[in-house]
């Protein structure tokens, strides 16, 4: 993967100074760790607090950025504030990101950082990535895509660099579990949240719950399909999601998807 370093590294050198949106996820992670060895200090993370995203991440994140010895800025997320965000419309994740990294982009040019990039790699071409539309609508970088990096390979260096979330699972903001066009409430999100905690506490560590009113629709991955409905596990779900406020508990057969939930879209381009 040398010559792939080497392909961010050349990207990033001429830079005065990046800012970078920080997820604690593994791709922002990577861009991070280059982005340091090519600009030292003068790289700021930027990551955005908001009922959208569980406090693990939040958390896993600032150890993230001490570890790698950078400078992080923790920002409050304003989506919250934003009924057009609220209302959950199909192009809920476009809204929050463009206001976000117009919120990032602000915040950082005020602290001398006049470029920021984000973690966006070659297959998010394919997938629907809305906010991929407002990262380019406002000249964000995207290291990763533009050295044609897939999330294996992204995996693959970021284990050789010895970062610790090179294997952590996919990310996603707490909004992408709630059918489009239902309203998203912070007690929604933190009824989400919790029982998405549940589940990382009984060891599934690659599963979602998406909210269909009263009813928990369960998604993971693999052999973890047939844990869920042993009787010690089925029973601890059924006490611990009733108490979170949810009313039935299901298990998707289909297992985990990534974007199950995304409105009908056209098919991406070749």
């Amino acid at each position: 993967m040398t010559s792939i370093t080497a392909k961010l590294l050349d990207q990033l050198k001429p830079l005065p100074s990046l800012a970078v949106a920080f997820s604690g996820g593994v791709d922002s992670t990577l861009l991070l760790s280059v982005a340091i060895e090519a600009l030292g200090d003068r790289v700021l993370a930027v990551t955005a607090m908001s009922p959208i995203h569980a406090q693990r991440e939040i958390r896993d994140a600032i150890a993230l950025a001490g570890q790698l010895g950078c400078r992080h800025l923790l920002l409050r997320g304003t989506e919250m504030e934003r009924p057009e965000f609220l209302s959950n419309p199909d192009e809920r994740c476009y809204i929050c990101k463009q206001g976000l990294l117009q919120q990032i982009t602000s915040e950082a040019a005020l602290r001398g950082f006049d470029h920021l990039a984000h973690g966006a790699n070659r297959d998010d071409r394919g997938d629907y990535r809305p906010g991929m539309r407002a990262a380019a609508e406002m000249d964000v970088l995207a290291p990763l895509a533009a050295a044609d990096m897939t999330k294996e390979m992204i995996r693959q260096l970021a284990r050789e660099r010895g970062l610790p979330n090179w294997d952590r699972p996919a990310m996603a903001c707490l909004a992408t579990r709630i059918p489009h066009h239902t309203p998203i409430t912070p007690a929604l999100l933190a009824r989400i949240e919790k029982a998405e905690d549940c589940l990382q506490q009984l060891g599934f560590h690659a599963s979602r719950v998406r909210c269909h009113g009263e009813i928990a629709r369960i998604e993971c991955r693999g052999a973890d399909i047939t844990r869920i409905p042993e009787p010690a596990v089925r029973s601890q779900l059924i006490q611990r999601f009733k108490a979170i406020g949810f009313k039935f508990i299901t298990l998707d057969l289909e297992g985990y998807r990534q974007g199950s939930m995304n409105p009908p879209h056209p098919e991406p381009p070749p």
